[in-house]
């Protein structure tokens, strides 16, 4: 059994196509075709169905494909073990983070390129549940984002910093005098809230049905600086943490509570290899 043989069944089971999969690969379908068969004769278990052109996983396909992963991820981890030997002089760190640590991520983000230029960093920016998914997949190195649900054995945690939880509103608006603001009256207000999947909605969800209040949303938008601009107008409002206000046309009104600072963590796959690269993102992200 060959590395090769099982990158190729993943590619197989992902597209559910060998004519796409080989394409992918850069390979013939027959060479496809002919390796998934060895890998088969090998395990002496069907992978896949074959109907006319369609493809799709047998039960003990669907079982294999779990350790053909975690084998492919292991020989990659042990790459990545070879290639830090040299220094930081190479690689690659794949950083997933939530809206609101864009300003904050940022000045790191700098600071980091600027220290290792021979670094490639990739980052995604998205919604928690989307970047929880993606980090399962192994497609992260880490993620920042918000938590205080029940932690997963699996994942590693490490608390970054609190943020927060503030009424964001115009800054001519008659409410940015205020210095603080309670629950009842924000659920008073039309108000435009992130996306729903974002952990910020639901967090506010959760913190409005404690208290039977039902908030006014009127809107809701996956864009931070989109809904700085609704909130310019003064006929809107916005709930976001501190972190994420730096535009001088709205103010943060901290809302009243306890509960109203929420954690904001750096999560990471527990089994999965530390770069030297990440390990230098966490110190720099430390000193924030």
């Amino acid at each position: 059994m060959e590395l090769r043989q099982l990158k190729y069944f993943l590619k197989a089971k992902e597209l559910l196509n060998f004519t796409e999969a080989a394409r992918a690969l850069n390979i013939s379908q027959s060479t496809l075709s002919q390796q998934i068969k060895q890998l088969e004769d090998e395990l002496t278990v069907p992978l896949f169905n074959r109907i006319g052109k369609r493809i799709t996983l047998t039960e003990p396909g669907k079982l294999f494909s779990e350790y053909a992963m975690q084998s492919i991820n292991r020989a990659n981890e042990g790459l990545l073990l070879l290639q830090d030997l040299k220094n930081l002089n190479m690689g690659k760190v794949t950083i997933g983070v939530i809206y609101s640590m864009r300003i904050l991520f940022a000045k790191i983000l700098v600071q980091f390129a600027s220290q290792y230029p021979n670094i490639k960093i990739q980052v995604v920016f998205g919604t928690t549940k989307d970047l929880l998914e993606r980090l399962n997949l192994h497609h992260f190195d880490f993620i920042l984002t918000f938590h205080e649900e029940l932690r997963e054995p699996h994942l590693k945690y490490q608390t970054l910093l609190k943020a927060n939880m503030v009424l964001v509103t115009g800054s001519k608006s008659p409410l940015s005098q205020k210095t603080n603001i309670s629950l009842q009256e924000v659920a008073g207000l039309p108000v435009a809230l992130p996306f729903s999947g974002s952990s910020t909605i639901q967090f506010f969800e959760d913190s409005f049905g404690q208290k039977n209040l039902v908030p006014n949303i009127c809107m809701e938008i996956n864009d931070i600086p989109t809904l700085f601009e609704i909130v310019k107008t003064g006929h809107w409002h916005t709930i976001l943490s501190d972190t994420s206000v730096n535009d001088p046309d709205v103010v943060g009104i901290p809302i009243d509570g306890k509960n109203m600072r929420r954690t904001i963590m750096i999560i990471s796959l527990r089994e999965a290899y530390e770069k030297k690269a990440v390990k230098k993102f966490y110190e720099m992200l430390a000193e924030i």
